[in-house]
C-alpha cells in the first residue's frame, strides 16, 4: 500500500469511532473504503468487525472510568441482542443485501420522523429505565431482531439500539449510549469468530482500521461523559447520521428509479 492509503484508513478509522460511538453508522464510511481498496464484499464485511471490536473495548472502558453509570439492569438486552446477532451472521453470506437494505432505509425515514417529531422523548426521558421493559414480549423481540441485524451487517446498528432503549427502555441518550457500546462489544466477539472461521477477514486492513476507530472512539467516549450537553449533541448528530444514512442506502434505489423513467 502506499503511504497514503495508511493515512485514508486510518483516518477514515477515526471518524467512524466517533461516529460510532456517540450515535451509529459508522461502517457506513468504513464499509466502502475497504471495498474501495479491492476487498469483497463478504470479506470487507467481516474485516470491519475487528474496528467495531476494539473502538468499543475503548469506549466502554472510557465510560466506566469516567462514569458511574453501571450495566446490570441491561444484560436482558445484551443478551437478546447476542442471541440476534449470532443467527444474523450465520446467514450473512447468503441473503441479498439489496432487499435488506432497501428495508432499512425505509426503517431509517421513520426513525427520522420520530427523532425530529418527539424531541422530549430523546431529551428529557424518565430519571431511570422503565423497571418492567424486559417484561414486555415486543421489547424481547425488537432486541433479538436488532441483534440479527447487527450480526448481518452491523451498519447502522447503533441508531437501531438507541432508539430501541430510549423509546421502548426509557433511557436517557446518555446511559442508553454507553449500553448501546456494551451491546455492541459483547456480540461482535462471536461475530468476528464467525467470519474469522469462514476466511472472510483481512487482518492488515483490519487493524489499520482499528487503530483509527480506536483514536475516534476514546476522544468521543471522553465527550460523551464529560459534557452536560452531551445528549443534545449526540441527538444532534444522530440526526445527521440519519439522513446521511437514508441518502446512502437509498440513493442507488433512486438512481435506479430514474434511469427506468
Amino acid at each position: 500500500m502506499a503511504w497514503y492509503e495508511y493515512l485514508l484508513i486510518i483516518g477514515a478509522g477515526a471518524l467512524a469511532g466517533a461516529i460510532n460511538t456517540l450515535a451509529g453508522s459508522g461502517s457506513l464510511i468504513t464499509l466502502p473504503l475497504l471495498i474501495f481498496l479491492g476487498l469483497p464484499a463478504g470479506v470487507a464485511n467481516g474485516t470491519n468487525r475487528i474496528g467495531v471490536l476494539l473502538q468499543n473495548v475503548i469506549a466502554v472502558g472510557t465510560i466506566r472510568s469516567r462514569s458511574n453509570f453501571r450495566f446490570e439492569g441491561s444484560w436482558w438486552i445484551i443478551g437478546l441482542c447476542l442471541i440476534g446477532s449470532l443467527a444474523g451472521a450465520q446467514v450473512a453470506v447468503e441473503v441479498d443485501e439489496r432487499w435488506m437494505n432497501l428495508a432499512i432505509g425505509i426503517l431509517m425515514i421513520m426513525m427520522m420522523a420520530v427523532v425530529l417529531l418527539k424531541p422530549e422523548r430523546w431529551l428529557n426521558p424518565p430519571e431511570s429505565p422503565h423497571p418492567d421493559a424486559y417484561r414486555k414480549p415486543l421489547n424481547w423481540l425488537i432486541f433479538l431482531a436488532i441483534g440479527f441485524y447487527g450480526g448481518f451487517i452491523q451498519a447502522g446498528v447503533g441508531i437501531f439500539l438507541l432508539a430501541a432503549m430510549v423509546l421502548r427502555g426509557g433511557y436517557n441518550l446518555v446511559n442508553a449510549n454507553a449500553v448501546k457500546l456494551m451491546v455492541v462489544l459483547v456480540f461482535t466477539i462471536p461475530v468476528l469468530y464467525i467470519f474469522l472461521r469462514g476466511g472472510q477477514v483481512e487482518w492488515r486492513y483490519g487493524l489499520l482500521l482499528a487503530a483509527g476507530q480506536m483514536i475516534g472512539a476514546w476522544f468521543a467516549a471522553r465527550f460523551a461523559t464529560g459534557s452536560p450537553n452531551a445528549s443534545l449533541w449526540i441527538r444532534r448528530l444522530l440526526i445527521a447520521v440519519i439522513a446521511g444514512s437514508i441518502i446512502k442506502i437509498l440513493w442507488p434505489y433512486a438512481a435506479d428509479l430514474a434511469a427506468r423513467w
